[in-house]
């Protein structure tokens, strides 16, 4: 399976690194002059990105952080500025095509002056994108969302619940963004806090190396810090990355069932990469079903099953809202619940985008967030 993900995601850099730029290269080199500086800059700008992507891909595990933390920052950031250039390109060629078959001479050549002007218009929005999308992703929103469970709990009127999912901890989130996350977490007062998965994002050396549980040691909760598998806790050195959440203070729930007080059930399940995780219904045996039960995975995949069992609260992550614009339109197909907040009978179900994100830090018409569910019984 290790194998199978690492050929995955190269296939996918690749197709940016070289795709992409071939693309960009050869509709660039059309346009600049023969025998002028221009040309040699364009081309070597690539060639040097290109030079940094395969030294850092085939090398990371032997450049010191200092070098491969910049090369990654480089050419993830060139990696989705290069997706939204091409696009621009292909618009511009698609205007013409058009414009070539139906248009006027007249009109042509307007266009063909206009459309240079219109590109250089396009790239200084691509430059806002790529702003706002780092934004996006690297500050978090505070989500609020109020939900009533029509049981009765004794002694208690409602529960505060913070659900902070997929911080990937890695090659680009480290120690000074687990910080800030704590910080956001603590600061909602929660009664209880759930780290649904995918903590880390494929080593754990960096969080080893910074220390990073340090900081997770600071959620505070009455209730407790509770958190489970990802699928990216499955990738590489899965016992490593287990022995390393023991020291941040947080109980580790796979396929277990907990009640953090008298009052209501916690079932955290193991990630469907795992064949042989238990069922949810096998789960419930012996739960008793007056008091709410709040089911914590990470893939929505089978988010229908909180429903089906007629538990309370469904909570998942993994999704990301897909992340990136337009893509994220797509993801409906793929996940029945595939971001946000859905209801049906007296279930209801969140699934979060996460605080986090996966690959470049940017987030184009998604945004990273800390949920706060605040649960309010009969």
């Amino acid at each position: 399976m290790l194998i199978i993900n690492t050929v995955r995601l190269f296939l996918q850099s690749i197709f940016g690194q070289v795709f992409l730029n071939a693309f960009i290269i050869w509709r660039g080199y059309q346009v600049l002059r023969p025998k002028k500086i221009g040309r040699i800059i364009f081309v070597l700008f690539f060639a040097i990105e290109m030079l940094l992507y395969f030294t850092g891909y085939f090398f990371h595990k032997d450049l010191p952080d200092s070098i491969l933390f910049p090369v990654m920052a480089v050419c993830n950031t060139w990696y989705i500025a290069s997706f939204l250039i091409a696009v621009g390109l292909l618009g511009v060629d698609l205007a013409r095509v058009v414009i070539r078959n139906v248009g006027r001479k007249s009109i042509k050549a307007r266009v063909s002056i206009l459309l240079p002007k219109l590109f250089v218009v396009y790239l200084i929005f691509v430059a806002g994108v790529m702003v706002k999308s780092y934004y996006n992703a690297m500050y978090p929103v505070v989500r609020h969302l109020d939900i009533h469970i029509p049981k009765t709990v004794e002694g208690k009127d409602s529960l505060t619940i913070v659900l902070m999912s997929d911080l990937h901890i890695g090659e680009t989130i480290g120690k000074r963004h687990i910080r800030r996350f704590v910080e956001l977490c603590n600061a909602e007062h929660p009664d209880l806090i759930l780290i649904g998965g995918d903590l880390m994002d494929y080593e754990s050396t960096r969080a080893e190396k910074e220390c990073i549980e340090e900081e997770l040691q600071r959620l505070n909760a009455p209730l407790g810090v509770y958190m489970i598998l990802g699928n990216h806790e499955y990738r590489a050195n899965r016992n490593a990355k287990i022995r390393w959440f023991e020291k941040t203070g947080g109980i580790l729930l796979v396929d277990s069932v907990v009640m953090p007080d008298s009052t209501f059930y916690l079932i955290g399940r193991d990630d469907i990469i795992n064949a042989n995780r238990a069922s949810l219904e096998s789960l419930l045996q012996g739960v008793d079903m007056e008091k709410p039960v709040i089911v914590l995975e990470h893939r929505p995949t089978f988010a229908r099953d909180v429903i089906d069992n007629q538990c309370d609260l469904g909570l998942y992550g993994h999704t990301h809202h897909c992340q990136y614009w337009p893509f994220s339109f797509f993801l409906r197909f793929i996940f029945e619940f595939p971001y946000g907040y859905f209801s049906e009978r007296d279930s209801h179900i969140y699934v979060t985008s996460g605080i986090g994100f996966t690959g470049p830090p940017y987030r184009i018409g998604t945004r990273s967030e800390l949920a706060v569910l605040r649960l309010r019984f009969n």
